[in-house]
C-alpha cells in the first residue's frame, strides 16, 4: 500500500515537473526568443506592416479599408468617397457586432458559386456602379474595360490591392474630383505598381491605401 502511494506520489511530483518545464520552454523562452527575432530583424513585419501618415498610423499595408462618405440616415451601405481610389468589393462581410467600438470588418468570402443568381446579380450590379463612377464629361468607362476584382472581392474580403488595370480605370475620375491633371494621376498609380514577386510569383498589383496616402499628398501640392 505505502509503495503504490509512493509511486503514485513520484509520478504525480514528475508530472508536474515536467509541466512547469515545458510551461517555461514553450510559454515564455520560445515566444520571447521568437518575438525578439522578429523585432531584431523584421520589426515593421512583426509589428503588423503598419502605414503611417501625418505621424500616425492609418492601418496596415496587409488589409484593405473602404473609403466610403458618411452613411447618411437610414442608409445600410454608404456610398464610395469618389475623390480616392476604391478597393476591391467585399460583398457578404458584415461589422464584429462583438466588438462594436471598432466595428471592424469580418474577413471570408461569400461561398457562392460562379453560377448563384445572387453572386451573378451583385457582380452586375457592381459593374454598372464602377462604369458609372468612374465615368467623366471627358472619358466613358466601357462594361467590358471592367476587370474582374472591381467586381468580385477576394477570399478573405480584405485584400489590401487592386490590379493595375482597376487604378487605371479610376484615375480619370480621381483626377477630376481633386482637380488634378490626368497625367499626373496616372504617374502616381505608375509609382505605386507594384511588379511580381521575385519576377514570377503573382500579379503585378497596387495597395490601395498607399496610392491614396500619395494622392492625398499630391493634391495638398
Amino acid at each position: 500500500m505505502n509503495t503504490s502511494v509512493g509511486n503514485t506520489a513520484r509520478l504525480i511530483g514528475a508530472g508536474l515537473r515536467a509541466l512547469l518545464v515545458l510551461t517555461l520552454v514553450t510559454g515564455v523562452l520560445y515566444p520571447l526568443a521568437v518575438t525578439g527575432v522578429a523585432q531584431g530583424l523584421f520589426p515593421g513585419k512583426a509589428n503588423g506592416s503598419e502605414i503611417r501618415s501625418d505621424g500616425k498610423v492609418v492601418g496596415s499595408e496587409l488589409i484593405g479599408q473602404r473609403y466610403d462618405l458618411p452613411a447618411k440616415e437610414g442608409e445600410q451601405t454608404p456610398a464610395p468617397d469618389l475623390r480616392w481610389f476604391q478597393p476591391r468589393p467585399s460583398n457578404g462581410l458584415g461589422t464584429n457586432t462583438v466588438n462594436t467600438r471598432y466595428k471592424l470588418l469580418l474577413s471570408g468570402a461569400t461561398n457562392r458559386s460562379g453560377d448563384n443568381a445572387e453572386l451573378l446579380q451583385w457582380v452586375k450590379d457592381a459593374k454598372a456602379a464602377v462604369v458609372k463612377d468612374n465615368s467623366t464629361a471627358t472619358y466613358k468607362v466601357k462594361p467590358g474595360d471592367v476587370p474582374a476584382d472591381a467586381v468580385t472581392s477576394s477570399a478573405s474580403g480584405l485584400d489590401p490591392h487592386i490590379s493595375p488595370e482597376y487604378a487605371k480605370l479610376q484615375v480619370h475620375r480621381v483626377a477630376e474630383n481633386n482637380q488634378l491633371d490626368v497625367t499626373q494621376v496616372e504617374k502616381l498609380v505608375a509609382e505605386h505598381t507594384d511588379g511580381r514577386i521575385l519576377g514570377f510569383i503573382g500579379e503585378p498589383r497596387v495597395n490601395v491605401l498607399k496610392l491614396n496616402i500619395a494622392l492625398k499628398e499630391l493634391a495638398r501640392g
